[in-house]
């Protein structure tokens, strides 16, 4: 006999522990099951023991046995302490109308993964007389699909949107079992604690969030007594484990976008560390002088998912400061926030804040070259131009595709840093129009509404004596551009709502990821201020271009990256790396950097398989310059159409990699540019 305890006069005894939610339910065990309830069950059906087993429970039978092991007796044990009227006849609405509205919207996430199985799952139900409700970690339905009629007589219980189906409110049921045992829970007709929903069953399974293991919200799959089936509670928990898969896809993805935005600020003068956190309240990287604040893909104390992100700056814990954050969207969406530390001395750091000494060698912040990683002959080539160029105040055109490493070039073109000389960097298309000038040239108090009260400077007074490098110079407006070559023609600025000229002594690099002399013909850019910025070019090589890098720069973040983030390296095999060398880096030396980071954060293997790095990379072709065929040509064609023919037939061979059909044709890119764009030819 298990161990059993007696109800008695005296009232309930002390909650039991949880126990797993698969033990057989009282209907199962039978009549002569060991610990079954001694009372005579013979020619009963097991529906009828188990009514009679819960009217007996209910009047404290002395003969009554609970046996411990059962938990649809443990779950009756925590509905009676919990003080639920077993005559009970629906369970309460906790949501309705705009409350309900705004309980959709705060769950949009659990909804949005869960929207496709059940789209598909309503149909399957049709006519089964069975529902399927998702509800969050709280047990309040937020969505009910399934047979109609079904659905209908499902209101008068409240198994609907809004229902609030936890034990506590209710007793014994499916959903609130699950939440309380934190396991699959299948209850059925008289199993359940209230009189009012013992013609029903129901098989739930809870939804767990990713690396914490929380409860998200619960599947639960219910319907008439007659729909009892012991298959759904499979088909609930594989369910819940598709929802989960989707979830935690959606969440890689907004991490490795939070990656992107530290990348993006990490080369920025002005950050001693950068901490980011995702949108449950996690920390996912951290880098440079930072406090000690967990492990890596821990929540921190005081954050979590049920919170907006927008207000977690007062909720950060010591010594995390709200003046550090920054919350991060992306196309409209928050997908979590980064933790900015500004650049201090070293002694004020230790001081006021314990900060742990940047891990990275420091030569590489004094040492612009050491940054650039790259031992390729188009490397080299180029890197021997910037050495050229280094602290000679001449304006700079880098031209180069995303992720090849711009700034670095422009940090290194600006000289070494140990000189003090200013070094500021400003997107020009990070601004709207309308606040552009201001940025640039600074304003004085009261120069136009919401200007700061005792005015601000610009980015070229702030960059006077040293260099400002000006990001997406493409994106800067027409009538703006006039400006600019003014300044750099005469070497004065005007604030806005100032008639004082301030003299400015800077070095302008501009960079873009276009062909700027296309945007010229293209009537986008001025063309005096297109030479002015032109006086020298430089233009970084991409990833593809670069033989033999790929192999130094996977070898660099593997070291730099493990030691970042405290984990182990991970061995990149030959047939790993083999993939790596022939792919075609779209985006270029970030996205490799991207990849190695992700594969030391989201898998603890030793070794690198095929499959993980083939899962990071785009469908982009390989890096090999194809032979190409004399294009056929209509007899009599003009030599226009001949060359044309030609262009069209080298970009569908490299499968529209611009770079591989130029080298292809012998002709530069800006070449192929400008005579695609001549033939109207895309891609």
């Amino acid at each position: 006999m298990p161990e059993t305890r007696r109800m008695g006069p005296a009232g309930p005894p002390a909650r039991p522990p949880e126990t797993r939610a698969n033990t057989p339910s009282l209907s199962e065990r039978g009549s002569h099951a060991p610990g079954a309830w001694p009372f005579n069950i013979q020619q009963r059906s097991a529906a009828s023991n188990t009514m009679r087993a819960w009217e007996r429970f209910l009047t404290g039978d002395p003969l009554a046995l609970a046996p411990e092991g059962n938990f649809v007796v443990a779950s009756w044990l925590r509905s009676q302490q919990l003080g639920i009227n077993p005559r009970g006849r629906a369970a309460p609405l906790a949501a309705r109308g705009d409350a309900m509205a705004h309980l959709r919207h705060r769950h949009a996430d659990l909804l949005g993964a869960a929207s496709d199985v059940f789209a598909n799952t309503a149909e399957l139900f049709g006519g089964s007389r069975s529902l399927m409700l998702l509800t969050n970690a709280e047990g309040i339905v937020l969505n009910a699909v399934g047979d109609h009629q079904t659905l209908d007589d499902g209101q008068d219980i409240h198994l609907m949107q809004g229902g609030d189906w936890r034990e506590d409110t209710v007793g014994t049921n499916g959903i609130g079992t699950a939440l309380a045992t934190g396991r699959p829970a299948q209850v059925h007709a008289s199993e359940h604690f209230c009189e009012g929903i013992k013609a029903w069953t129901c098989a739930a399974a809870p939804i767990f969030e990713f690396g914490t293991g929380q409860v998200l919200g619960v599947v639960d799959i219910s319907g008439p007594s007659t729909t009892y089936q012991r298959n759904n509670l499979s088909l609930a928990v594989a369910i819940a484990r598709q929802i989960e898969m989707v979830l935690n896809e959606r969440a890689s993805q907004e991490r490795m976008r939070l990656l992107e935005a530290c990348l993006e600020r990490t080369s920025a003068a002005d950050v001693a560390g950068l901490v980011a956190i995702d949108r449950a309240g996690r920390l996912v990287h951290r880098s440079g002088r930072v406090p000690p604040m967990g492990l890596l893909g821990h929540r921190l104390p005081g954050l979590d998912n049920r919170t907006p992100v927008e207000d977690w700056a007062a909720l950060l814990p010591e010594p995390l400061r709200a003046d550090w954050f920054n919350v991060i969207r992306i196309d409209g969406r928050t997908i979590g926030a980064l933790l900015v530390i500004p650049s201090l001395s070293h002694s004020t750091l230790a001081r006021g804040s314990g900060l742990a000494a940047d891990p990275e060698p420091r030569s590489e912040a004094t040492e612009p070259f050491a940054r650039i990683i790259g031992h390729s002959t188009s490397m080299q080539r180029a890197l021997a131009r910037v050495r050229q160029l280094a602290g000679k105040r001449v304006p700079v055109l880098i031209e180069g595709e995303t992720g090849v490493g711009k700034e670095l070039f422009a940090r290194a073109v600006h000289g070494d840093p140990a000189e003090g000389r200013p070094f500021v960097v400003f997107n020009c298309g990070a601004v709207v129009k309308d606040l552009l000038a201001s940025e640039l040239f600074g304003h004085v108090r009261g120069a136009f509404t919401g200007a700061n009260a005792g005015g601000a400077l610009g980015r070229f007074e702030q960059a006077n004596g040293g260099t400002l490098c000006l990001d997406e110079i493409g994106e800067m407006p027409l009538d703006l551009q006039s400006f600019l070559l003014r300044v750099l023609e005469e070497g004065v600025i005007y604030r806005l709502g100032s008639g004082q000229p301030r003299q400015v002594d800077v070095r302008l690099v501009a960079m873009t990821n276009r062909c700027l002399l296309d945007e010229v013909n293209a009537g986008r850019f001025r063309r005096d201020l297109y030479h002015r910025l032109s006086v020298t070019r430089l233009p970084p090589p991409p990833l593809r271009e670069r033989e033999g890098d790929v192999d130094l720069l996977v070898d660099h973040f593997n070291r730099q990256l493990a030691l970042r983030h405290e984990v182990p390296p991970r061995i990149f095999g030959e047939a790993v790396m083999a993939m790596l060398r022939i792919y075609a880096w779209p985006g270029n030396v970030r996205e490799l950097r991207n990849m190695v980071e992700s594969l030391l954060l989201m898998s603890e293997r030793e070794a690198v398989t095929e499959e993980e790095a083939a899962a990071l990379l785009e469908a982009a072709p390989a890096r090999r310059a194809p032979v190409l065929a004399a294009p056929e040509s209509a007899p009599g064609a003009s030599l226009e159409q001949a060359e044309r023919a030609a262009i069209a037939q080298a970009v569908r061979h490299c499968h529209g990699n611009l770079a591989e059909a130029a080298r292809a044709l012998r002709i530069s890119r800006s070449t192929l540019y400008r005579k695609m764009e001549r033939y109207d030819l895309t891609l």
